[in-house]
C-alpha cells in the first residue's frame, strides 16, 4: 500500500534536499518512490511555486492534473469564486476517498507559507528505522500522511527528533 505523506522544511530549499536525499536512499532499497511534487514558497512570493517531481523509477503514478487540482485546493481556493463551489466540493469529496480530506488540506494549509518548503510523496516499502536514522541530521516536520491515526502515530515515533 503507498503512502502520501507531507514533509516540510523550514527553508525554501529543503524540500529539494529532501528528495535528494530520499532518492539515493531508494537506490538502495529503503523506500520505493513511486510519485511526488515539490512546493518551494520563497519569503516575499505571493503564492508558492510547485514542482511534478520526474525521473523517479519509470511512469509517475499521479498526473500533474492529480498535483494541480490538491494544490489548488490547498492554496488557491479561495481565489476562485462562487460559480466553482459545487466542482470543489465534488473535488474535495473525491480526493477524501483516498485519504486526502479536509483535515489534510486544512492541515497543510495552515503550516506551508513564505519562507518553507514541502514535499508531497507517495512511497511505499518504507523501511522506516533506517530512513530515520539517515535523515536524523535534517530539520523537518511531517505535517500530514493518509495512513490510519495509529500507523500515523507510529511513524512520527520513529522520526521524532
Amino acid at each position: 500500500m503507498a503512502t502520501m505523506t507531507v514533509v516540510k522544511f523550514p527553508k525554501p530549499d529543503g524540500a529539494e534536499t529532501g528528495i535528494a536525499r530520499l532518492k539515493e536512499m531508494q537506490g538502495r532499497g529503503l523506500i520505493r518512490i513511486h510519485d511526488g511534487a515539490i512546493l518551494r514558497w520563497n519569503d516575499g512570493a505571493s503564492k508558492p511555486r510547485t514542482e511534478q517531481l520526474t525521473s523517479l523509477t519509470g511512469p509517475a503514478a499521479l498526473s500533474g492534473a492529480f498535483w494541480g487540482m490538491l494544490f489548488g485546493l490547498i492554496f488557491f481556493v479561495p481565489l476562485f469564486g462562487a460559480a466553482v463551489g459545487a466542482t470543489i466540493g465534488a473535488l474535495t469529496g473525491h480526493f477524501a476517498r483516498i485519504g486526502i480530506d479536509e483535515s489534510f488540506i486544512n492541515n497543510v494549509k495552515e503550516q506551508i507559507g513564505p519562507g518553507t518548503s514541502a514535499l508531497f510523496i507517495l512511497t511505499s516499502d518504507a523501511v522506516r528505522d533506517r530512513i530515520a536514522e539517515e535523515v536524523k541530521d535534517m530539520d523537518f516536520e511531517i505535517i500530514s500522511t493518509n495512513l490510519s491515526k495509529d500507523e500515523e502515530a507510529k511513524l512520527r515515533e520513529v522520526f521524532e527528533v
